[in-house]
């Protein structure tokens, strides 16, 4: 089968994730399409950024969600990765995204790409992250029911149940995606560095979410499910389940041979990685051997 392959904060093995140089780099490896996680800024523009805080991919500090765009603006986003950005790509300053941005660079691709926006929360600003991007969206041109705008193929995704019902009223399911991840309360308290009555709150909230979203997935309340590749290996029998039932899946982060083999033996649709070129040759090995 023909696997889509999504660029994972675009090229991001090569250059500082969600920047401009890494998804023009993404575009010209020949990414069937490019992956975005969305925050609000203070002054509610859409910026293409993963983490809530700043620390540990710029020169910022604090929460994404108090500083304004303009402010987002001035720091450095790149520089950490140690890397030399080449001057088509843009400068140090240019690296920051806004979706806008994202979006303008895809157009000018000429061709076909499909963009699967994550929307990040918990968001401090709420549904209002949904709202806003839907606003932005309809603005541009965009059409719901194909969730196409211009040579884009938009998806949306998230781990927050709440986030895709709430966008379910606006956006044909096809086009939705529910993440899923496992949920290892070890590895979140030594991420959070959380005391462990607190890391059992977070790890309840998270395993409840998780819940909710395999139970859309059963509903087929949306028509993607979006496995990261440890829940893919730890849950096989579900997953065969799904694909047998017709289920369309996105898988993340696919980047070592080993899991990009198994995406292979499952049939997967969509593979999701930091590594496009590389994950396309495999590919192209293993289809020709087959």
């Amino acid at each position: 089968m023909k696997h889509k392959i999504f660029a994972h904060r675009g090229s991001s093995e090569q250059y500082a994730e969600n920047t401009r140089a890494a998804y023009l780099q993404a575009i010209a490896d020949g990414a069937d399409g490019l992956e975005c996680d969305i925050h609000l800024t203070a002054d509610l523009k859409l910026i293409c950024f993963h983490d809530f805080d700043l620390d540990r991919t710029s020169t910022g500090t604090g929460h994404v969600a108090d500083h304004t765009l303009e402010e987002l603006l001035r720091l450095d986003f790149s520089s950490w990765r140690g890397v030399t950005i080449p001057p088509e790509y843009g400068g140090v300053a240019d690296q920051l995204l806004t979706l806008d941005a994202l979006i303008d660079l895809m157009r000018e691709a000429g061709r076909p790409l499909d963009l699967a926006i994550e929307l990040k929360h918990p968001s401090p600003f709420g549904q209002t992250l949904e709202d806003e991007l839907l606003k932005y969206l309809m603005a541009e041109g965009w059409d719901p029911e194909t969730s196409t705008l211009g040579n884009l193929k938009l998806s949306f995704m998230s781990f927050h149940p709440d986030a895709v019902k709430h966008l379910e009223d606006h956006v044909p399911t096809d086009h939705l995606c529910q993440l899923l991840d496992n949920i290892e309360a070890e590895e979140i308290k030594s991420s959070l560095f959380m005391g462990s009555l607190t890391v059992g709150a977070v790890v309840a909230l998270l395993r409840r979410a998780l819940s909710e979203g395999e139970a859309l997935i059963e509903q087929r309340a949306v028509g993607m499910a979006g496995p990261g590749i440890d829940y893919i290996r730890s849950h096989r029998p579900l997953i065969e389940r799904w694909l047998a039932a017709g289920l369309r899946f996105r898988v993340w982060t696919v980047n070592d041979p080993d899991d990009v083999r198994l995406c292979h033996e499952l049939g997967i649709h969509e593979i999701t990685t930091n590594r496009p070129v590389q994950v396309r040759q495999q590919l192209e090995q293993l289809a020709a051997g087959s």
